[in-house]
């Protein structure tokens, strides 16, 4: 009887890495010229995984955010699972922007990846929600392979990981 190979498809990023990124970003900052002056500044908050980017205008928070991709893009952050909130005034003449991190698959992602895999139509690979991940299982490691191969090339808005492989 052939057993079932699986694997995992999550997504979210390493914490410790934005944190990094984030120290990265604000001493550059510190150090660029057009940032002398300014009250710029980044807040990382760990618990909610959200980014808080507080500039003088809308220009410089612009240069901010490009620092701060920049620094996760080097650190290896999924760009793509930033949330990016509206641009807001803020005391002191200053502007704010929130970004949500995203940490798991949300429910109707998970419910457009399964349905990808479905509409398909592999062979025998099912997927599975399992909280805020997805599995994916097959009697073929091949099946398997292509099912991965497939979900990459699609586009469903966050970083997609691939792990937890079980022959």
């Amino acid at each position: 009887m052939a057993s079932t190979a699986s694997f995992d498809v999550s997504t979210g990023a390493d914490l410790q890495e934005v944190d990094n990124a984030v120290n990265q970003a604000q001493k550059e900052i510190i150090q660029r010229y057009d940032f002398k002056g300014s009250k710029a500044s980044i807040a990382f908050d760990r618990a909610k995984a959200t980014l808080t980017l507080i500039a003088d205008d809308d220009f410089k928070m612009k240069a901010l955010f490009d620092v701060l991709q920049s620094k996760m893009i080097k650190r290896g952050v999924p760009v793509k699972n930033m949330e990016l909130g509206v641009i807001t005034p803020a005391a002191n003449d200053t502007v704010r922007r929130e970004i949500k991190l995203t940490q798991g698959i949300p429910q109707e992602k998970a419910k457009a990846i399964v349905k990808a895999i479905k509409d398909k139509k592999f062979k025998k690979a099912q997927g599975s929600i399992q909280g805020e991940e997805i599995r994916v299982s097959a009697p073929s490691k091949d099946e398997l392979q292509e099912v991965i191969a497939f979900l990459r090339a699609q586009d469903f808005g966050i970083e997609l990981r691939f792990g937890n492989y079980r022959g």
